[in-house]
This record gives C-alpha cells, sequence and structure tokens, in this order.
C-alpha cells in the first residue's frame, strides 16, 4: 500500500503549503492595517466577496482570521448578499407604461422644431414612414415636455359651400319682389312666400 503513504505525504505537503500561504497573508495584512489611520472603506462588491468567502469558512474560523471587520458583520454582509439576490428587484419595473426609446423622441423633437408649420398627426405620419409606430397624443406629450409649443399655422376652417339656408333666402327675396317668380299662387310655399320646388 504505498498509495496510500505518497498521497498522504502529497496532500500533507499542500496543507503544509497552503497554511504557510496563509500564515504570510495574514501577517500581510496585519502589517497593512496597522499603517491605515481610521477606518477601511469597502466597496458593495468588496463586502458581497469577503461575505461570501466568510460564509465558506464559518464563524469559529473567521473569528481567527477576520482583520477588516468582526465575523458577525462579514457574515451579515453575506446575508445582506443574499436578501438582494433574491428581493425580485431584477423583474421588477416602475409603475405605468414603457417611456418611448430615446433616439424616437429626439427624433419627434427634431422634427417639430425644423418644420414648425407640421402638426401632431404630419409628425406621427413621417415617423410612420421610418418604420415607428407613435401615435399623435404621444407625439403631443412629447412636445409638451420638451416646451415646444403645437404647430399655430392651422387656419380655422372655413366651410367650402354656403349653407343652403342663406342662398334659399335670398332667392326667396328675389322672387317675392320679382312678378315673373316661379312660385304659383296654388301652391302652399306661396303664402308663406318661399320658393316653389314642386
Amino acid at each position: 500500500m504505498d498509495w496510500a503513504r505518497i498521497l498522504a505525504y502529497v496532500t500533507g505537503t499542500v496543507d503544509q503549503e497552503l497554511l504557510a500561504r496563509n500564515e504570510y497573508l495574514a501577517a500581510e495584512i496585519r502589517i497593512l492595517k496597522a499603517q491605515l489611520q481610521g477606518r477601511l472603506k469597502l466597496s458593495d462588491a468588496e463586502r458581497a466577496m469577503l461575505g461570501e468567502i466568510g460564509h465558506r469558512l464559518g464563524r469559529k474560523a473567521l473569528a481567527e482570521v477576520a482583520t477588516v471587520a468582526r465575523p458577525d458583520t462579514i457574515l451579515a454582509w453575506y446575508r445582506k448578499l443574499v436578501a438582494r439576490k433574491f428581493d425580485g428587484s431584477k423583474v421588477r419595473r416602475g409603475p405605468g407604461r414603457p417611456r418611448l426609446a430615446r433616439e424616437v423622441e429626439q427624433l419627434i423633437v427634431r422634427m417639430a422644431s425644423e418644420n414648425r408649420d407640421w402638426g401632431y398627426d404630419r409628425i406621427v405620419g413621417a415617423l410612420a414612414n421610418l418604420g415607428y409606430v407613435v401615435s399623435d397624443q404621444t407625439v403631443g406629450n412629447i412636445l409638451r415636455r420638451h416646451g415646444l409649443p403645437p404647430s399655430c399655422s392651422k387656419k380655422p376652417r372655413t366651410p367650402a359651400l354656403k349653407p343652403p339656408t342663406a342662398s334659399l333666402v335670398t332667392r326667396e327675396r328675389i322672387d317675392s319682389r320679382n312678378p315673373r317668380s316661379t312660385q304659383r299662387p296654388d301652391c302652399p310655399c306661396h303664402e308663406a312666400n318661399r320658393l316653389c320646388r314642386a
């Protein structure tokens, strides 16, 4: 059974080498910590790393090795790391609808500022030609948020034709004065002084 002796010799030398390295590192840490003044400021990543290694070592081994902080503190760092890992914050989102992409928002603002006479619907159409689907309400909200007023070149709509009542009234007046009008005396609209269409 020479293999057992060889295995014990190899593991013993590896263990002795690891113990020597650990002793050297512990001494180096003590010397460096003695030269520091005040508390050692660690980042969250450094605390997480120390907490993870400290958890694997255990409280008793930490009591012998730890010089940065007490073993309870290092184990508390590990508990916070685990709690942060499983708190669901990676899945959680803010309330409401997600915002439009920044490039699309900048494109809307650029279109509105370069083309002052374009309304919301025209900007929506131009965006649709570029492949973006945005509503006119969204365009209006973005422009209000950036302090751009809506286009003021909108003219009030005038009807293409005059309302028919106005033209009939004018005709009635002309017809009532003209004896040769198309009114028939037997028609009931003759008495009301209206144009007969019968």
